[in-house]
């Protein structure tokens, strides 16, 4: 027993082992006592004396073989259910080893995605925006800004000064366009003050000739 204790780890089997060796002790005390030799020189009452041992130890021996087997029924079942706790801890552990594998590939995918993006020559940088020192300036709350926040408040600056000077445009094209309208009223106008008065000639013209021929 001692041997199979140093191999055995598992403290639920020490009884299987304990029980074993206590059943082959009394099974070679069961084998002593039904040894001819000794039968032979047994006087009629010794004899059943020893019948009555020998069904003592039968007894001894049947229990510890039943509670053996009740031990190894119970070891088998704990096997069983080792076995079962394995094979799903190991289910658990493969679903966590392809769970990592996938957050493995999508962090891949992701440093690639934001590599690509970094180095995108995005058309922001080739803005002609003011430059920073003259920005902060205009705006001084924002020199502990970092680099990303300064440059959306740069663009977001830029954009609303083309937005004023669009507005401007669009207030000088309407001046333009009114301009346009009262030159081309004016110019209407004299091109029928011209037409008047060529009328105004024409019908002077008779008056004209009378002066001429009396004078």
């Amino acid at each position: 027993m001692t041997v199979f204790a140093d191999l055995v780890s598992d403290p639920s089997l020490l009884p299987v082992l304990e029980t074993s060796a206590e059943a082959h002790r009394e099974c070679q005390k069961l084998i002593d006592l039904l040894d001819p030799s000794d039968a032979a020189r047994d006087d009629p009452s010794a004899a059943e004396q020893r019948r009555a041992a020998i069904s003592r130890q039968q007894k001894t021996v049947y229990a510890l073989l039943a509670k053996l087997r009740g031990l190894n029924r119970d070891a088998i079942l704990r096997v069983r259910e080792t076995k079962q706790a394995t094979a799903e801890a190991r289910q658990e552990i493969d679903r966590l080893h392809l769970q990592l594998q996938n957050l493995y590939y999508e962090q891949r995918h992701l440093m690639s995605e934001i590599a690509a993006c970094e180095s995108y020559d995005h058309q922001y940088r080739n803005l002609p925006l003011i430059p920073v020192e003259e920005f902060l300036e205009l705006h001084p709350h924002l020199r502990d800004a970092d680099e990303h926040e300064l440059m959306i408040a740069r663009i977001n600056h830029e954009h609303a000064e083309r937005e004023k000077l669009e507005q401007a445009r669009q207030e000088l094209l309407k001046r333009k366009q009114a301009l346009i309208a009262e030159n081309k009223k004016r110019k209407d106008d004299l091109a029928s003050l011209d037409q008047d008065l060529e009328k105004f000639i024409d019908a002077a013209k008779p008056i004209q000739k009378i002066f001429e021929k009396e004078y």
